[in-house]
């Protein structure tokens, strides 16, 4: 099963757009986007320091404060969190004698323990009861804190042990809460946990493309689809997990023209992680917008590479296939007047985060094969043009991130597995090979 899992995350197929359904984008495949190199060579190796915070920060929480407080870092003995992970799986699919406020307590235990420890091998043969009594919580929770647990719980259980069958089992209850829960943290929340169950519950390339619609009415119509007028935090979650969603999709030249009128819009929110999510799906899809030149392709001519195309190492062998925005000229003005924001009534911190992460999206715009955190520079000796990378702290190791597609996965996966990402990226298969990583020299 897991084998088969891997391989649907990250091999190509085919599925169908909405305004065009005569031509068929495709689920990417790893070797599209990155080889996942040499395991020995590249994986992590440190689980004692936490995560590091950048500019680059997950913006949409799960809303609950008791989530906030779970502390994966974790030196119980394998006995003692094995007898308490089963001793709360008991509490959670016996709900006869149950209070609300037991099966918060266990709902949250449970999270604590499967962010904390890779648990596949010991909740494997209680999935399908543990999704069922979970399912009851999500869909009839007597509090906020209840439904937000479950729906954490849910997405953990995806990441922890991936199925073929759970899309099919959770979709439609997760969607309806989206559409139907009066509590906008709840909707955030399975936001986030619909991506989950598309991207690791078996969702089929034709379902998967719906929840990425129904994400973007989400985004166009600024949370009013969803009874969330104008709600920053659910019009952000939308916009995060159909870019998740969209890292899998090979081929976006059908799905370009309708998402990116959408996300241009959501630049002019006054709300600053609307502006950075909406900008980062800019950039995934003007990266997915250049391939790699086929064997049987001529190279462009000498006088169709710009100068600064051809000092780019970044650029090589890499081929435009199709424009994703008509107005490019105006979108290019408007990411630079974000990156260079001066008003009075943003935050420094907002102000600081538009400039780092907008400098970066303009690169991106003009130059699609350059990645997150791109600076040109000049190596001293030889006098050569080269890219510096973003860098970004896994436990005591740095690794570069040099694609979009990999910087909106490792925020998902953070979103989902909090302080315990990196033990999932060392002992979880599912996970490492969702976002393959080699570490910085």
């Amino acid at each position: 099963m897991h084998e088969d899992l891997r391989r649907r995350a990250l091999e190509s197929g085919k599925t169908v757009s909405r305004k065009a359904r005569t031509k068929a984008p495709s689920i990417a495949g790893s070797k599209t986007n990155s080889p996942a190199g040499s395991r020995a060579n590249s994986r992590v190796t440190s689980r004692n320091a936490s995560d590091d915070e950048s500019e680059y920060s997950d913006t949409t929480q799960w809303s609950t404060n008791s989530l906030e407080d779970l502390l994966p870092e974790d030196d119980t003995p394998s006995e003692i969190w094995i007898n308490e992970l089963n001793e709360r799986i008991g509490q959670i699919t016996d709900r006869k004698r149950s209070s609300v406020q037991g099966r918060e307590e266990s709902l949250n235990a449970f999270s604590h323990i499967l962010m904390a420890h890779y648990a596949a091998q010991h909740i494997r043969t209680r999935v399908s009861d543990l999704v069922t009594a979970i399912l009851k919580s999500v869909k009839a929770g007597q509090t906020e804190g209840e439904t937000v647990l479950a729906l954490k719980a849910l997405a953990l259980i995806l990441v922890t042990e991936p199925s073929d069958h759970i899309y099919d089992s959770v979709a439609g209850s997760v969607k309806l809460v989206v559409t139907d829960s009066q509590h906008n943290p709840v909707k955030v929340a399975a936001i986030h946990t619909l991506g989950a169950a598309a991207f690791y519950g078996g969702a089929s390339l034709g379902e998967m493309q719906e929840i990425m619609d129904f994400f973007l009415e989400i985004v166009a119509s600024d949370g009013h689809y969803v009874d969330a007028p104008d709600e920053a935090d659910v019009v952000t979650a939308a916009l995060e997990e159909w870019g998740f969603l969209a890292t899998q999709v090979e081929e976006m030249e059908d799905a370009s023209e309708e998402a990116m009128e959408s996300f241009v819009e959501q630049l002019e929110s006054s709300h600053v992680n609307v502006q950075i999510s909406a900008g980062e799906n800019i950039a995934l899809l003007y990266e997915k917008s250049w391939t790699e030149r086929e064997d049987d392709e001529e190279p462009p001519a000498k006088g169709d590479v710009d100068d600064d195309e051809e000092e780019d190492p970044t650029a090589a062998n890499m081929v435009k296939r199709y424009t994703v925005y008509r107005q490019e000229h105006q979108l290019v003005h408007l990411l630079e007047s974000l990156s260079k924001v001066s008003s009075k009534r943003i935050s420094k911190k907002d102000k600081k985060s538009l400039h780092t992460n907008f400098a970066d999206i303009a690169n991106t715009v003009q130059h699609p094969t350059r990645g997150p955190r791109y600076n040109n520079a000049i190596d001293q000796e030889t006098n050569k043009v080269y890219g510096s990378r973003m860098k970004v702290s896994i436990g005591k190791n740095t690794v570069a991130i040099d694609k979009w597609w990999k910087l909106i996965r490792l925020k998902s996966l953070r979103r989902i597995l909090q302080g315990g990402f990196l033990i999932h990226y060392e002992d979880n298969e599912v996970v490492y090979d969702s976002l393959p990583l080699e570490l910085d020299d």
